[in-house]
């Protein structure tokens, strides 16, 4: 496995296999958990920002991991100041012996100002702005030259010995950020060394408005795009009995109808011609019928965003359709999979 994310040429699946760590447990429940999924097989392991701070999930699962990459999927850039991002992702680095992925979101306006009480502005160019100012901190300390950072939304000309670690022996972190729309996606191929990818989102969408939109991006920069990493966090409805089948499917319209009544993923479902599910599907929203809105995911919509059936049809089915596309993937589920059924999709993925 390569720090840069990209599958090397000695792996047995078509792209690294990644878990998200339950997103509600406390640091000291996913240190254990991290050190049962890298025991299980898995290359690399998400930490979300939502009950708790991701970088100190991560960091007692370096302690307790040797061999996984740690990222954050995500942490939200606008609520910090670049130097503590940078701080923060540097001794991660250092604490996880060169094994940590910075991954960086913008969130949402509301989420912005009114949890964070942060300011809120043009994302995208803020973003690569962001981006670029923890790369100049972190090349202060490589270099020790003056730190002189300057632009629209962050300013960053004080840097004295006293306050700088130094190098890092395990170099500076790759960067990656999480998008939705073509503009952020074209900022992650401007600067950044991936692409977090959002689970509500389809093969055709991921080659027809992602890929491209990533390649524009990188070519702006005068980047090359195949050096650029894309991950997938990919809807699976597995099942090895009806009766667990027949449960994951429930779970997995339910989390599709969620996602597909947010105005902001509509592109995603206009692309396929889908309008019409996300006007039944806000309307649903707006009446809190939220247990209702799953009868609007019929079976086409369904196969288009998950893979589903046994852990062995799943694998063939995320094996179609993202072996070249994507170089990382990691299963969605918003209900439990028995422990002998992620074994057996992990194994048949690596077969």
């Amino acid at each position: 496995m390569r720090q840069d994310g990209q599958v090397s040429d000695d792996a047995t699946a078509p792209f690294l296999i990644d878990a998200g760590g339950d997103a509600g447990t406390d640091p000291r429940a996913f240190a254990s958990g991290a050190a049962d999924l890298e025991a299980a097989g898995y290359d690399g392991i998400f930490a979300a920002e939502t009950k708790h701070d991701p970088f100190v999930s991560l960091t007692a699962a370096a302690m307790r991991t040797e061999r996984v990459t740690l990222m954050t999927g995500i942490a939200v850039a606008f609520a910090r100041s670049p130097m503590t991002v940078a701080e923060t992702a540097n001794d991660l680095q250092l604490v996880s012996g060169g094994r940590f992925v910075l991954g960086l979101g913008s969130q949402v306006k509301p989420h912005i100002e009114r949890r964070f009480s942060m300011p809120w502005s043009a994302p995208a160019a803020r973003m690569r702005e962001y981006v670029g100012a923890v790369r100049a901190i972190w090349s202060s300390w490589e270099s020790g030259e003056k730190l002189a950072f300057e632009g629209e939304h962050y300013r960053h000309t004080l840097m004295t010995p006293f306050f700088s670690p130094g190098p890092n022996p395990y170099g500076q972190p790759p960067i990656w950020i999480a998008a939705v729309g073509e503009r952020m996606t074209e900022t992650a191929g401007a600067v950044a060394d991936g692409l977090l990818a959002h689970t509500f989102t389809t093969e055709r969408y991921l080659r027809e408005v992602t890929r491209p939109a990533l390649e524009r991006g990188a070519a702006s920069a005068d980047r090359d795009p195949a050096t650029l990493g894309l991950s997938v966090p990919a809807f699976v409805a597995v099942g090895e009995t009806q009766q667990e089948l027949d449960r994951a499917i429930a779970a997995t319209r339910q989390q599709i109808a969620f996602y597909g009544s947010t105005p902001d993923y509509l592109p995603v479902l206009a692309l396929h011609g889908w309008e019409s599910v996300h006007e039944r599907l806000n309307a649903g929203a707006r009446r809190g019928e939220w247990k209702e809105m799953a009868a609007a995911i019929d079976d086409k919509v369904l196969a288009a965003f998950a893979a589903v059936g046994s852990a062995s049809e799943v694998a063939a089915q995320l094996r179609e359709r993202f072996s070249g596309l994507v170089t990382r993937l990691s299963f969605s589920a918003s209900y439990p999979i028995p422990e002998a059924t992620s074994a057996a999709l992990l194994a048949a993925l690596r077969g």
